[in-house]
């Protein structure tokens, strides 16, 4: 079934939820039956759906992920959340939701699972002798400074644990939340051994509000920028996705803003639609943006060979055609600009010790 056949199946419209960057929830690839409102007037059994954020516990087997695909610009991953209440409607992480059986739309911001155990896990990844350290990425999937991190402070946990093993950790974030970690931080990055990409989007508040509802706003995570390289930790802007017709145009706004915070590497990823978001995003797209939104999807697809989607590797995170080689010739032209050319792995592992052991020898 195609976005269009899954929107004119809906045959109640959702009025515009504030406050979520999805709008209903799409089907569950794995799950064979579902449960559906077929009369307005309610003559089904039928309860609402609980629309506050709900926190479900995981005691995870494991944390540390080793990245296989090329594309990402990490080796190790780990993600204390899955989920993620921020609600970026454009959020490739929305499909791995569909694997814990809940739907990559409202359920992925609804539904936060929170790995308790986490710190512990990492604590017996670093003691395996069988670990030659590299840096661990913060995260490769959702937000660790998502809103569920100010209840749970699980990431600062995680730090506490890479500091006493002199573990580098590169961090992923658009939360101003960081700087409560700031006192870590700043221990680790005297040792070079965290650095910090923040994402930037766009500096428009009110398209921010729309894609990325939950989230910081642009000045904030600039000050996060500016406070941090301040304290001696190694920052860059993430501008992630580019997404033509809509934040194309605001690549060398961001980027010179974000050099003059401080910020000294960078990188960019080209929007994609795979799976679920497809049909988030189209929704999302067409109810937000009616005047436009042809115009930006046909971009997107003339980005990906006709589609919304393209799962090459080399391909699918920089698109291909007109479109993406502007953003492309322009993210190249204004890193060397404004000096955001610097190398984001440059990190110490020659520290790497376990308590009570020896440090890496070479």
């Amino acid at each position: 079934m195609n976005y269009e056949e899954e929107e004119e199946e809906r045959k109640e419209p959702l009025s515009y939820l504030k406050g979520r960057g999805a709008q209903f929830n799409p089907r569950n690839r794995f799950l064979k039956n579902e449960r559906v409102k077929e009369h307005i007037e309610a003559i089904d059994e039928w309860v609402e759906p609980n629309i506050e954020t709900q926190y479900l516990e995981d005691h995870a087997k494991g944390l540390v992920n080793k990245v296989d695909s090329p594309d990402v610009g990490m080796f190790y991953s780990m993600n204390p959340y899955q989920g993620c209440e921020h609600g970026c409607t454009y959020c490739y992480a929305r499909n791995a939701h569909e694997y814990w059986g809940y739907s990559a739309g409202l359920d992925f911001e609804r539904k936060i699972i929170v790995k308790h155990n986490a710190p512990e896990l990492l604590r017996k990844f670093l003691m395996n002798p069988k670990w030659e350290c590299v840096p661990i990425s913060l995260s490769g999937n959702t937000d660790c400074y998502q809103p569920a991190e100010r209840k749970f402070k699980i990431t600062r946990q995680l730090l506490e644990v890479c500091r006493e093993f002199n573990q580098p950790v590169g961090i992923i974030t658009k939360n101003a939340g960081i700087l409560r970690d700031k006192d870590i931080l700043c221990e680790m990055a005297a040792k070079n051994l965290v650095s910090v990409l923040v994402s930037i989007t766009s500096l428009d508040e009110d398209l921010r509000q729309l894609m990325e509802p939950r989230t910081t706003t642009a000045r904030q995570r600039l000050r996060t920028i500016r406070e941090l390289s301040e304290a001696g930790v190694r920052m860059g802007v993430m501008l992630g996705p580019m997404i033509p017709g809509l934040n194309e145009q605001e690549m060398q706004r961001i980027m010179k803003a974000a050099a003059d915070n401080g910020a000294s590497f960078s990188a960019y990823t080209f929007i994609r639609l795979n799976g679920a978001i497809k049909l988030i995003f189209h929704d999302w797209l067409y109810k937000c943006f009616p005047d436009r939104a042809d115009k930006v999807w046909h971009f997107i697809e003339a980005s990906h060979d006709g589609k919304v989607n393209d799962s090459r590797f080399g391909v699918r995170m920089r698109g291909e055609g007109n479109y993406a080689k502007l953003v492309a010739q322009q993210y190249a032209r204004y890193t060397e600009k404004y000096g955001l050319n610097a190398e984001r792995w440059e990190l110490d592992c020659s520290r790497f010790m376990r308590p009570g052991g020896q440090m890496k020898l070479f």
